[in-house]
């Protein structure tokens, strides 16, 4: 009961704070921004209690099912983008980042939340595994600020082309800022994500004696690494900047969504 008024909670809050980002985005209001962030601050501060109780009521860390994955992604991207708007105020960048951490949260509710079996449960709970779903969590919330600092290039790129100068292009901030940002996020999520897929390859061999080499949800990981891949290399060896790469990084972000949203789906492995 606790629990689901949490929840509720949650949502009701998280969608006035993004509300009030809205606002304070279209009409550059201090005191709306004010109250968003504090709002998203208590969400912050109910996400956290809502994983507490979870956790003590089943016994484990809640990451074992697709809500609970989806759960702790937003409340990540959450805690991001707190710091951000504390430390940064990088306005537009907090409203679209926690677009997607809404969203996220909104889709949780249609996902299974409910326990795993206890002979699942026994198998999976090992510091590995958690190690493995943490690691990745954390580079898909790095992954969507890289994302989001892309889609802001890709506004203000289309504004200056059409000298539409006005006060919201300085409240998106410079292009090189905004590829640098974008490029540090992807740089520091591609080796967690990497790491994240090697411990999960050395825990199935552990518990199976086997690698799933053709799960969907492998195949397609290893996918998102080579688009990820191929940003990187473009960047620190070809030396590309601008808005071709720009794009690119919007494409690989995609790739991610449809890997995790999709793949899991369709995986015969990754059965949560």
């Amino acid at each position: 009961m606790l629990l689901n008024i949490l929840y509720v909670s949650i949502i009701i809050l998280y969608a006035l704070s993004v509300l009030g980002y809205f606002i304070d985005f279209i009409q550059n209001s201090q005191k709306v921004k004010r109250i968003a962030f504090w709002l998203l601050s208590i969400v912050w501060v109910f996400q956290l209690s809502f994983i507490i109780i979870r956790t003590i009521e089943y016994n484990r860390l809640p990451l074992m099912t697709i809500f609970e994955g989806m759960f702790l992604y937003s409340w990540i991207i959450v805690s991001f983008s707190l710091y951000i708007s504390r430390f940064y105020r990088v306005d537009f960048l907090v409203l679209l980042v926690n677009v997607i951490g809404f969203s996220i949260l909104t889709i949780s509710v249609f996902a299974p939340a409910g326990d795993v079996s206890p002979q699942l449960a026994e198998l999976m709970i090992t510091e590995l595994l958690v190690i493995h779903v943490t690691l990745l969590l954390l580079s898909y919330a790095l992954f969507t600020l890289s994302f989001s600092y892309s889609i802001l290039y890709f506004l203000q790129h289309h504004m200056l082309k059409r000298k539409k100068w006005n006060k919201r292009m300085g409240r998106i901030g410079n292009l090189s800022k905004l590829e640098k940002y974008s490029f540090s996020f992807t740089l520091i999520a591609f080796p967690l994500m990497l790491l994240g897929i090697i411990l999960g390859v050395v825990w199935a061999w552990l518990k199976f004696h086997m690698i799933p080499w053709f799960d969907l949800k492998v195949l397609s990981s290893f996918v998102v690494l080579f688009v990820y891949g191929f940003y990187l290399f473009q960047w620190t060896v070809k030396k590309r900047r601008g808005y071709s790469l720009a794009l690119l990084n919007i494409a690989a972000f995609l790739v991610l969504l449809i890997n995790y949203f999709l793949s899991s789906s369709f995986s015969n492995f990754h059965i949560w």
